[in-house]
C-alpha cells in the first residue's frame, strides 16, 4: 500500500517549492505606499489611537502624527483605563500645541460582550468625523508623508481598506527569534494577488497595526461592533470587507511605519499566545494539520542532516533532498527577512525561531481550550472552539 504514494521527502520539496512561488509573487507584487501617483483630493482622515498602559509609546506615536503633511486630518486618542502614565502624557501633549489636531478621550466602562480594545475603538470610530479611518496602534511612530502616501495609495488601488505590515523592531533576542517569524508567514503562506482576484477571504490577513478604512465600507461591514468579542479584530474585519465584496489591499509599509511590536521574550510569548490560534478560528484539526505540515518542512531537513553529521540518523530525509530543502528554506526566510529589513543573518536561527514558534502556538491552542488566555490584563472570554 505504501508503493502507492509517494515518499514524504517530496511532499515537502513540493510545499517549499510552492512557498517559494508565493513569496517571490508576493515580492514582485505587494507595493509600498510611494510607489503610487500622488493624490488628486484630500479627505479628511480620522487617526485612531486606543492606548492602555501605553506610557512609555504614546508620546512618540502621537507626536510623529502631529507632524503629517497632509492638509485635513484629526488624531484622537482613547485612554482605556491606563494605570501608567498614559493619561499625563496625553495631557502634555494637548498643552504643548497639540490640540488644534488632537482630542484625547477617556474610556467609558467596558460592557459585556465587549473585548477591551475593541470597546476602545468603537468609542473612537463613534467620535470621528473623517471621511477615511485609519486604525493604528500606540507602539507605532509615523514618517510624515504616511498619511499623503497611503491615502494616495487606497485611491490608486480603489481599495476600501488598505492595511500594511510595518517595519518591526527588535531589540532583545527575544524579539528577534520571534517576531520575525510572522513576517516569514505572511510572505510564505499568503498569495495575495490571489486572494484579491478570487476573493478568499478565509485566507486573508489584515495587520491591526495599520488598518484605513472609507467610512462608508467600515459602517457596511458592522464596524467593531461586528467582531466586539472576536480575539483577532483585524484579521476578521478584514475577511469581513473582502466578504461583503468590497476591496481589501495589503501594501508594504516598511518606509513610512515602524512599530515595536513586543518588549522582550515574555510580552512576545504573551502576544503571540493570544492571536495564533485565533487566526485558525479556534478549529483545532485544521491548527494541528497546519502545525505538523509547516514543522515537517522546516524543521526535518535541517534534523535529518544534523543527525547524520553526528552518525545517529533520525529520519528516513535522503541527505541530498534535505540539503535541497535546506536551501530552498533559507531563500524563503532571506526573501521574507530581506523585504521586512531584518537583519540577514536571522535567518540561520530559523529553525530555533520556527520551534519555539510552534511551541507557543501550542500554547496558544492550550489556553484558548482552558479559558485562560489574558491581553492587558484582562481575561479574554473562553473561545468556541471547534475540531474543524
Amino acid at each position: 500500500m505504501s508503493g502507492l504514494w509517494p515518499p514524504h521527502y517530496l511532499g515537502i520539496l513540493i510545499f517549499l517549492s510552492l512557498g517559494l512561488l508565493t513569496a517571490l509573487a508576493n515580492a514582485l507584487t505587494i507595493r509600498r505606499f510611494d510607489q503610487y501617483p500622488a493624490a488628486k483630493n484630500f479627505p479628511r482622515v480620522s487617526v485612531l489611537v486606543p492606548a492602555r498602559n501605553e506610557g512609555r509609546n504614546i508620546e512618540a506615536c502621537v507626536h510623529s502624527l502631529l507632524l503629517q503633511d497632509y492638509p485635513e486630518f484629526e488624531i484622537i486618542v482613547l485612554n482605556d483605563h491606563s494605570t501608567d502614565g498614559t493619561r499625563l502624557a496625553l495631557a502634555w501633549l494637548e498643552a504643548e500645541g497639540g490640540a488644534t489636531r488632537l482630542r484625547v478621550l477617556d474610556g467609558c466602562p467596558l460592557p459585556e460582550g465587549w473585548l477591551g480594545k475593541h470597546w476602545a475603538c468603537h468609542q473612537l470610530y463613534q467620535a470621528a468625523t473623517g471621511d477615511l479611518l485609519l486604525f493604528t496602534d500606540a507602539d507605532t511612530r509615523h514618517q510624515p508623508n504616511m498619511l499623503r502616501d497611503s491615502v494616495a495609495a487606497l485611491f490608486a488601488e480603489r481599495a476600501d481598506l488598505v492595511t500594511a505590515f510595518p517595519r518591526e523592531e527588535i531589540v532583545t533576542w527575544g524579539e528577534r527569534l520571534l517576531v520575525p517569524v510572522i513576517s516569514f508567514g505572511i510572505f510564505t503562506f499568503l498569495p495575495v494577488r490571489l486572494i484579491q482576484r478570487l476573493r478568499w477571504a478565509s485566507l486573508s490577513l489584515t495587520i491591526g497595526q495599520f488598518m484605513l478604512f472609507r467610512r462608508a465600507a467600515f459602517d457596511a461591514v458592522g464596524g467593531y461592533e461586528a467582531v466586539r468579542n472576536q480575539v483577532v479584530d483585524d484579521v476578521c474585519l478584514g475577511r469581513l470587507v473582502i466578504a461583503h465584496g468590497f476591496r481589501w489591499q495589503l501594501l508594504d509599509g516598511t518606509e513610512h511605519v515602524t512599530c515595536r511590536m513586543y518588549h522582550g521574550f515574555d510580552d512576545a510569548v504573551e502576544g503571540f499566545s493570544k492571536n495564533v490560534f485565533a487566526v485558525f478560528d479556534y478549529r483545532i484539526l485544521p491548527f494541528l494539520v497546519a502545525l505538523l505540515v509547516v514543522g515537517a518542512a522546516f524543521l526535518e531537513p535541517p534534523l535529518a542532516l544534523l543527525s547524520r553529521w553526528f552518525d545517529m540518523p533520525l529520519s528516513s530525509f535522503p541527505p541530498a533532498y534535505a540539503t535541497i530543502a535546506v536551501i530552498q528554506a533559507f531563500v524563503l526566510w532571506q526573501i521574507a527577512y530581506r523585504r521586512f529589513k531584518f537583519p540577514a543573518s536571522l535567518v540561520f536561527f530559523y529553525p530555533l525561531s520556527l520551534a519555539l514558534f510552534l511551541l507557543i502556538a501550542l500554547r496558544s491552542m492550550a489556553l484558548s481550550l482552558t479559558g485562560s488566555a489574558t491581553w492587558k490584563d484582562r481575561l479574554l472570554d473562553r473561545a468556541a472552539v471547534r475540531w474543524f
